[in-house]
């Protein structure tokens, strides 16, 4: 059954390629002939595995190109399909007939709900956890009931869990792992810290006792320094800890080499110390982390810019609101006019409860140089309400066809953001390389 699955997987895949397309479908396919296919692959070589609500996209293709920029031969699903199909479909097209998957590195973005799956059917080396934070509900339920999920799936995990400090709910992993070493990445206190929280924020109680955690200091959301009340739990000693030099600039630093941040946020300074701590785990020279921070194309979706007509446009993925308020400040340091299309879905890629937006601060863009907003998608018209509710008083366009929307968006005179959910963001992005100039 084996053989037939691989086969079957790599003649759908061809057939795909044939049409330009690819997705998840050759792995489904070849799961219904052999479903224990993942753990019938002969792999020798250390598989990484990345996951997290934000930033794992970022962080394993960071990692990928790393390894590819030391000369490594690298297996990854780069596009993005993250779950049990996705991830079949990527190891059974690298493999040989034989189930022999060739590679230097194997480097996989998981969904944090088939962590469970993924992880007891691969030889995993080593397990990143960016953050977690409340997304999709109605799929993911209570960050605290998929917290609980991963936990449960790494019990016994004996390999190495490379986690962010910062984050008290990532960081409790390691007391479900007990067979588990760690590491920890985190950044130093910064301009943009803050001593109060006025952010949508799941890290409040000590996972040990369920005592108050006290912060030193915010980075956002509840990423930061933190301590038990009663003593119980603290941010631990860092093995790899960045220090920023200028946000705006997207400068770091660590270990006296500078680094170049390849999007703007210090939420993307966390991606790069992520990769920075896996490089210093597998014994990788740090230039070919800088080289690759500095010349990576951005993913999809990810402070991506087009122009038109010597403006600027720069779309962005959201669809929870600790990324959506990240991308809020990077719109809200530019002091350009600018014109804002909000494009939102609820579809179930999106997850159908919309009610994050109202934990977003969608304030930061009530100001007088946001000349204009559109909002489009099939809660437009709850995205418009919203804005109202944030007291945004300027010229607000409500768009139900999408394609209308955006090429509302391509007149302006002004800089464009435009910020779209999941199921939106391909097809807003089509529409903008449309006569890109």
């Amino acid at each position: 059954m084996k053989y037939l699955a691989i086969l079957l997987n790599k003649l759908a895949s061809f057939l795909l390629s044939l049409v330009h397309r690819g997705g998840s479908l050759p792995g489904q396919l070849a799961l219904k002939v052999d479903a224990n296919i993942l753990k019938e692959l002969k792999i020798s070589c250390p598989i990484i595995l990345v996951t997290g609500t934000n930033g794992k996209t970022s962080t394993s293709n960071l990692i990928a190109s790393m390894f590819e920029t030391a000369h490594k031969q690298v297996v990854t699903n780069r596009k993005g399909d993250n779950m049990r199909a996705g991830i079949t479909t990527c190891l059974l097209k690298a493999a040989s007939l034989s189930g022999v998957v060739p590679a230097d590195y194997i480097v996989l973005e998981v969904d944090e709900l088939n962590i469970p799956y993924i992880i007891k059917s691969l030889p995993v080396t080593a397990l990143v956890v960016t953050n977690f934070f409340r997304d999709q509900l109605d799929r993911a339920r209570e960050m605290e009931q998929l917290i609980q999920k991963v936990e449960e799936a790494i019990h016994d995990f004996d390999g190495t869990l490379i986690l962010n400090a910062n984050d008290p709910n990532v960081v409790r992993l390691k007391d479900a792992a007990v067979q588990a070493d760690a590491r920890y990445f985190a950044m130093e206190r910064c301009e943009e810290s803050k001593t109060v929280n006025k952010e949508a924020s799941e890290g409040k109680f000590c996972p040990r006792c369920g005592g108050k955690l006290i912060y030193d200091f915010y980075q956002y959301s509840h990423i930061g320094e933190y301590h038990c009340e009663n003593k119980d739990y603290e941010t631990p000693a860092t093995d790899v800890i960045g220090s920023v030099k200028s946000i705006r600039d997207r400068q770091f630093t660590w270990k006296d080499m500078e680094f170049h941040a390849p999007q703007g946020g210090l939420y993307t300074m966390y991606n790069c110390m992520a990769v920075l701590c896996v490089a210093d785990f597998f014994h990788i020279d740090m230039q070919y982390a800088a080289k690759t921070f500095e010349t990576m194309d951005v993913p999809d979706g990810r402070n991506e810019e087009f122009n038109f007509h010597g403006q600027k446009c720069v779309l962005n993925l959201v669809k929870n609101p600790t990324g959506a308020n990240e991308v809020m400040k990077v719109i809200e340091e530019d002091q350009d006019d600018k014109t804002v299309l909000l494009v939102l879905n609820d579809h179930a890629q999106d997850g159908t409860d919309v009610s994050w937006i109202y934990d977003t601060f969608f304030e930061k863009l009530v100001n007088e140089k946001t000349v204009h907003i559109i909002c489009s998608g099939t809660r437009c018209y709850d995205m418009a309400l919203r804005l109202k509710y944030a007291g945004y008083k300027e010229r607000i366009e409500v768009e139900e066809n999408l394609e209308k929307a955006v090429a509302s968006l391509k007149n302006a005179d002004t800089t464009m953001y435009a910020i779209a959910t999941y199921t939106a963001l391909q097809p807003v992005r089509k529409l903008l390389r449309r006569n890109e100039k």
